[in-house]
């Protein structure tokens, strides 16, 4: 009996160390752009193509962040980034919440078929949007301005109005009726009881439209012409030239990007982690 005991516990102590194992190599295998990006902003043109490849450099250098906030008009895209990142994520976070209710705490003719169409929508990838969007703006001379990159997001998301639907779908009704008994309309109900409960979904939606917004590169390319409306994420570009790619710089300017995604991801991680597994509850 003990020595049966004992082989047990050295076959979950086994099973769990390879798990761990297999774990630890899937992190590290997705860890290393990131390690590379990091020690190779501190890296020279020279240090960054030497043979054999070296983790570490020889000379640490801040020289690429200093060129990166001198080279280009940093805080300027920095500010324009910002513009469209906080309304972007704001206007998400209003349509996508109301839409949803709708679909998930009201009873409506035809609202299950319209859902399956909202859905659908979906399919369709943003490239075979973009040129019809694009004529439709310039007739309407928003071309180099902010607004095709913010306006969209007032009118809902499909993927962020599913998981909303899906999240608001497992909040017992219970919770609406009474709110209905004490005299409350259909506002207050979204705003007093609903949303409260709702911070995990709502931190998800927020963060994913913050990742969105923050990295889109291919919006700002097409819609923004004039150098001062630039986002961080055509300052590549412009570091970049067909003689010098500076490869040390933009390694420095990815580090810059990635950071606030991070520390954001680190302080919201609970709420969104809580988001998206309770997204799907129920259909």
């Amino acid at each position: 009996m003990v020595r049966n005991l004992k082989v047990y516990r050295l076959c979950v102590f086994l099973r769990r160390g390879l798990m761990y194992l297999v774990l630890f190599l899937f992190c590290l295998m997705f860890l290393l752009p990131f390690f590379f990006l990091l020690t190779g902003s501190f890296k020279t043109t020279s240090e960054l193509f030497t043979v054999p490849f070296q983790w570490f450099p020889k000379h640490w250098t801040l020289h690429n962040y200093e060129a990166v906030f001198t080279q280009i008009p940093f805080w300027r895209y920095f500010r324009n980034t910002m513009l469209i990142v906080i309304t972007t994520v704001f206007g998400g976070l209003t349509s996508n919440s109301l839409i949803a209710y709708g679909f998930a705490r009201l009873r409506w003719p035809g609202r299950d078929k319209v859902f399956m169409i909202v859905i659908a929508t979906m399919i369709l990838p943003y490239q075979v949007t973009l040129i019809p969007l694009y004529l439709m703006y310039t007739k309407i001379h928003w071309v180099n301005t902010f607004l095709p990159l913010i306006i969209p997001s007032f009118f809902g998301n499909a993927f962020f109005i599913f998981m909303m639907r899906q999240f608001l779908v497992g909040i017992p009704m219970e919770i609406t009726e009474s709110g209905r008994i004490d005299g409350a309309n259909e506002f207050q109900i979204f705003l007093q009881l609903i949303m409260p409960i709702s911070k995990p979904v709502l931190t998800t939606v927020a963060i994913m439209s913050f990742l969105r917004a923050w990295n889109d590169f291919l919006g700002p390319l097409v819609f923004l012409g004039s150098d001062n409306l630039y986002t961080l994420s055509l300052a590549a570009s412009m570091l970049r030239s067909k003689l010098d790619p500076n490869w040390e710089l933009l390694l420095a300017l990815g580090v810059v990007m990635v950071t606030p995604v991070l520390i954001l991801f680190f302080l919201l991680q609970k709420y969104f982690i809580q988001g998206i597994t309770m997204s799907g509850i129920k259909g």
